[in-house]
């Protein structure tokens, strides 16, 4: 059992090292791990972490470190999520109105599929409300007074 928990937590320090503290901030995060789940079979994989550690320890190690982002974001200020939410979109190719059409059907793939239904609904009323301010949005234009 001891050896199970200091395996998981090298897993976990071993992608925050190497993946996620590069990233820009929690939804980034959060579409990298929920993209490491195979939709048709619900596991997890990482190429070098399952080369290192083995499939079955990361698979679910990124099953809880999916869980463990999920639960954060949500947990974060309504305010926060959506200049997160500005930023992750602001740096994938294609621009911010191109992905902001089709965030709310992506971002289902986003929710951990052991989340409780509470918090899948949360964050998918969150998600849409925030999408619909910011394509509500204009940039500002500055006027040459």
């Amino acid at each position: 059992m001891l050896d199970e928990l200091q395996l998981h937590r090298q897993i976990l320090y071993d992608l925050s090292v190497h993946s996620l503290e590069q990233m820009g901030g929690m939804y980034e995060r959060l579409a990298y791990v929920a993209n490491l789940r195979d939709p048709s079979t619900g596991i997890y994989f990482h190429e070098r972490l399952c080369a290192v550690f083995g499939e079955a320890g990361v698979g679910q190690a990124l099953a809880d470190c999916h869980e463990e982002l999920f639960e954060r974001l949500l947990e974060s200020p309504l305010a926060l999520q959506e200049e997160d939410l500005l930023n992750y979109l602001d740096v994938l190719p294609g621009g911010r109105e191109v992905h902001l059409r089709e965030c709310s059907e992506k971002a289902k793939t986003w929710i951990p599929p052991q989340a409780p239904d509470y918090l899948k609904k949360l964050f998918c009323s969150n998600l849409n409300a925030l999408c619909e301010l910011l394509r509500e949005k204009k940039p500002r234009v500055r006027s040459g007074k």
